[in-house]
């Protein structure tokens, strides 16, 4: 009997992981997938690599083999949350996602609220003066980065808290 793991609380995710196993960031979009990588002690996230969505076999397929690949142990998943907290229909659609991934890929999951992610990812790159072309080359995995960076971080304000 195969053993499925659900989504968890982003709290709950590291209790989930064998040691040492790196996560895996996504910030889904219609039409990319930017995915972010962190080290194995689970303290900084860098960018992976931007997918084109295509038909979700294809794009599961894409994913399994660079989870197997990149040896990751869990996936944390962007939540695009309105400004007012509300879910709308985007947020449906990546828990959907999230659903349909789950059901191929065993990996504990958790989403993270991703509210201006992208916005602050582009400001940066504005800063940077980086070309539209370039930022456009970039944004997806950057925000995947940034999603997953968050949620390093609030795992390690968690485990410094005392018991």
């Amino acid at each position: 009997m195969i053993r499925r793991v659900a989504i968890v609380p982003l709290a709950e995710l590291e209790t989930c992981l064998v040691a040492r196993r790196r996560l895996l960031g996504f910030d889904v979009g219609t039409k990319t997938i930017g995915l972010a990588l962190s080290d194995n002690l689970g303290t900084a996230a860098s960018p992976l690599e931007t997918v084109r969505r295509g038909k979700f076999a294809r794009d599961a397929e894409t994913l399994a083999r660079l989870i197997a690949e990149r040896d990751v142990g869990g996936l944390v998943v962007g939540l695009p949350i309105a400004m007012d907290g509300s879910e709308g229909p985007r947020c449906q659609s990546v828990r959907q996602f999230a659903a349909n991934l789950l059901a191929v890929i065993d990996r504990p999951t958790a989403f993270w609220d991703e509210r201006l992610s992208t916005a602050a990812v582009t400001r940066l790159m504005i800063d940077a003066d980086l070309s539209r072309r370039r930022r456009s080359e970039l944004v997806d995995k950057l925000a995947a980065a940034y999603i997953l960076q968050g949620a390093l971080d609030h795992l390690r304000g968690l485990r410094a808290r005392p018991a």
